[in-house]
């Protein structure tokens, strides 16, 4: 098939990764996928680098001039390519690749949400999900239900896609993670507990570092070490430094950068926290973690309830509770083992093969 996936977003987030990783599945699995995404972002670099067939349109703007210009760009590359079907992962241009679907430009169109903001419930929205597009893609449970309950969604036209792993990258690696607790000075005795994510304040870093304090304080728990595994966006080093010196954790803590192998720093966890805020529609972070055959507790936000199981779910900014759960899984070696297993199954239907898979079942059913 000949498949546009239209990627509009500015920087390499969850939804950019959930797209480009699907692009790259489906270009290795043999079919023709043009990326289509804005000039001089994070997105186009990354999807250049996969070695994805890329062109770059502003899809978002809104001045007239610079409208009309993107709309005869979309409008050629339609008449050049012929897609078989097109693949809308932001709400910015879904309205125009509507218009030409409607137009009967030979293409199927499909609307994938993986961002946290829940469609608004109006007639425009629900004409668009149900009449226009000919099938809306939901990667989380909680998405699904808003589509089926609240905007009336036929459930035939609804698909459930979680996103993927490569399950060959993404491994325990025992010589990574002897490597990598060496190289930050953890030793075999010491529990090391991680976050895999950006530094921005929706991650949750601020939480896990109260956490982490109130175990060494108030637990007494001297083995306790940290490892947060990212580094500085919309949060500073700076933030975070004082953080750290506010909860008595500088010098137990590490900070890893941007990793070279992020699977050996995973592995090199004894236990994987995802805290954030909100947000968490695709989880990359998570599914990685769980992957690599760590055990991982989670906040109740966006896609985790799908994941995890809800003896290892906490509420979004409790790190009490953060503290009492991490204290739980590293004090009951049985319950970290049972976590980790019950995980692993969740990942067994969770690989990038999986995600092909499905996404090509909706492809091929909505071609006449």
């Amino acid at each position: 098939m000949k498949i546009f996936q239209v990627i509009n977003v500015r920087w390499f987030n969850a939804t950019s990764w959930y797209a480009l990783y699907l692009s790259q599945l489906l270009q290795k699995s043999g079919h023709e996928v043009l990326v289509i995404t804005l000039a001089d972002t994070e997105t186009e670099l990354k999807a250049r680098k996969m070695g994805l067939q890329v062109r770059t349109i502003d899809l978002n703007t809104t001045h007239p001039l610079r409208l009309a210009k993107s709309c005869a760009q979309v409008l050629s590359l339609v008449r050049e390519y012929q897609p078989d079907v097109v693949n809308c992962h932001r709400g910015e241009a879904f309205f125009w690749w509507g218009i030409l679907r409607k137009a009967r430009r030979g293409f199927k169109l499909v609307r994938t949400r993986g961002d946290q903001r829940l469609p608004k419930n109006d007639f425009i929205n629900r004409y668009l999900h149900s009449k226009v597009a000919d099938a809306v893609v939901a990667t989380n449970k909680r998405m699904a239900e808003h589509f089926l309950h609240k905007m009336k969604l036929e459930q035939s036209h609804l698909w459930l896609i979680h996103g993927g792993v490569d399950n060959e990258k993404f491994r325990f690696s025992p010589d990574g993670r002897k490597r990598v607790r060496e190289d930050y000075g953890f030793s075999d005795s010491e529990t090391v507990v991680g976050l895999l994510g950006r530094f921005d304040r929706v991650k949750g870093q601020k939480e896990l570092i109260q956490a982490i304090g109130a175990i060494r304080k108030d637990y007494g728990r001297e083995d306790i070490r940290l490892l947060l595994l990212g580094y500085p966006t919309a949060t500073s080093q700076k933030e975070i430094d004082i953080w750290l010196e506010e909860n008595g954790i500088a010098d137990i803590t590490r900070i890893s950068g941007k990793c070279d192998d992020v699977a050996a720093c995973i592995s090199a966890l004894d236990i994987g926290v995802v805290a954030s805020l909100w947000s968490e529609t695709i989880a990359r972070a998570a599914l990685e973690i769980m992957a690599c055959g760590r055990p991982l507790i989670s906040t109740s936000v966006g896609v985790m309830p799908d994941l995890v199981p809800e003896k290892a779910l906490i509420p979004p900014e409790d790190a009490p509770a953060m503290s009492a759960k991490i204290m739980e899984i590293a004090d009951n070696p049985d319950m970290a083992k049972d976590l980790a297993k019950e995980q692993a199954m969740t990942m067994s239907q969770l690989s990038g093969k999986d995600f092909l898979t499905r996404t090509l079942s909706l492809y091929y059913g909505i071609q006449d």
